[in-house]
């Protein structure tokens, strides 16, 4: 997921945690204080679960059912000018090498 959609959707959450509990303007509360006093866990983290949920998922199934192809496909072709595209694979080596796991 891109840097920008997920500020967007993080600030989506907190906007909509905030209506929910009743902050209003100007009472100031941070964004941790907030999801602590909800109970709930940042949006960052939920997305980050939820995709090595799905991605375990998928690796169980056969080696022909099209999600698992879609993760492990390598694109084909030339290779373009400026950055490699975010692929499932990308993104997993990422989310391992911040939890230190490799």
């Amino acid at each position: 997921m891109a840097e920008k959609d997920l500020t967007i959707l993080s600030s989506f959450h907190t906007k909509s945690l905030r209506k929910i509990v009743r902050i209003l303007w100007p009472r100031i509360v941070s964004k941790q204080d907030l999801l602590d006093y909800c109970q709930q866990d940042s949006i960052e983290k939920v997305i980050v679960q939820k995709r090595w949920r799905w991605i375990a998922h998928v690796l169980r199934k056969d080696q022909n059912v099209i999600p698992r192809v879609a993760v492990q496909r390598k694109p084909e072709g030339h290779k373009k000018r400026g950055r490699p595209k975010i692929t499932w694979k990308r993104t997993v080596k990422a989310e391992t090498a911040t939890m230190g796991q490799s």
